[in-house]
């Protein structure tokens, strides 16, 4: 299933180019997707059956949860498709909208079953699952998990075109932001009793205590059953403005090497200053999305510039050294 070079090391190097930060993330996530694909392996050469280990990110809304997923599926060859709890959770025909997210895996494996049979399914926002005061949310919610819980750990589904999807070997992700989980954990967790020696003492207790328990997950919302079909969990930390900053730049495919590359076929360079990327990471954070709002705030701030760039051809560069100022549109007879 993999190549022998695929190791988690080589998946976190991978995704480093994509995603920033969230280094403890990626190493979890990249160990899961490793076992994952070589228990498929072991399991093709042996006649024994091999627990499936689904995962759980928890992180609030715009941290890469998605963004991760999306991009370890590309390096893996694999399909991959979102869904939403929520959408899930408003609907009558709780099974019919599930069979429609498998449906949607064989069609981005070009209809090849076996191929669909071996991809990923990210689930966002799980959390909205959890029970409430609200009976028929309760019943909704629930309903959603309790239908989840066969094709999680693997089951043979028939689609609407009378093809048959085996769960078995599909890797199911599910994400959330759960808030209000810190504050269940500083009321459960405390290790001091458990025997320790050596100078790493604090670092196991510290590794413990953030450690998210299932009878967290029980108590915010999540059936037992459900939580037992995601035994490996990743959690993501909030964005920061230097790691908001790096998100716009650095990657291979950030939205700033993206506008570079436009703005070149126009034959024309780009310069944007850092101070730039600094006012829009805080806009942002004040937008509390996390990641999300970047691409919306940056394209906002290139769309007068490239409505005029095309139709005059003389300008040659742009420079835009703050979000609170005109750009300079410096053109070929102007001297720098």
């Amino acid at each position: 299933m993999l190549a022998k070079e695929t190791t988690p090391s080589a998946i976190v190097n991978y995704l480093d180019q994509y995603v920033i930060g969230q280094d403890e993330a990626k190493k979890v996530l990249a160990v899961a997707v490793y076992s994952h694909y070589r228990k498929i392996s072991t399991l093709a050469s042996s006649s024994g059956a091999i627990a499936k280990s689904n995962v759980l990110l928890i992180g609030s809304s715009g941290t890469g949860k998605t963004l991760m997923c999306e991009t370890l599926s590309r390096m893996l060859g694999v399909p991959f498709v979102t869904a939403d709890a929520t959408s899930l959770a408003q609907t009558k025909y709780v099974n019919e909208e599930i069979e429609a997210v498998l449906q949607r895996l064989v069609d981005k494996a070009d209809g090849d079953v076996e191929k669909a049979q071996l991809g990923i399914i990210f689930i966002d926002e799980i959390d909205k699952l959890k029970a409430s005061k609200v009976e028929a949310r309760v019943i909704s919610g629930e309903s959603v998990q309790h239908a989840l819980l066969k094709i999680m750990e693997g089951a043979p589904v028939k689609l609407k075109s009378n093809q048959y999807l085996d769960t078995s070997n599909i890797l199911f992700i599910c994400g959330g932001a759960f808030v209000g989980l810190e504050n269940i954990m500083s009321k459960t967790h405390g290790f001091g009793f458990i025997s320790t020696t050596g100078g790493d003492n604090q670092n196991i207790l510290d590794r413990l205590n953030k450690r998210v328990k299932p009878t967290d997950l029980f108590e915010y919302g999540l059936i037992p059953e459900f939580t037992g079909r995601l035994p490996i969990i990743a959690n993501f930390q909030s964005l920061s403005k230097e790691m908001l900053v790096r998100i716009m730049s650095v990657p291979k495919n950030s939205i700033y090497r993206q506008y570079i590359e436009i703005f070149k076929a126009e034959g024309v360079e780009l310069a944007i200053g850092p101070r730039v990327f600094e006012q829009i990471s805080e806009i942002a954070i004040e937008y509390k999305t996390g990641a999300r709002s970047l691409r919306g705030i940056f394209e906002e701030l290139m769309t007068p510039v490239l409505y005029v760039v095309p139709d005059n051809p003389d300008i040659h560069r742009v420079e835009i050294s703050s979000l609170f100022e005109d750009p300079r549109l410096l053109r070929r007879s102007q001297e720098r």
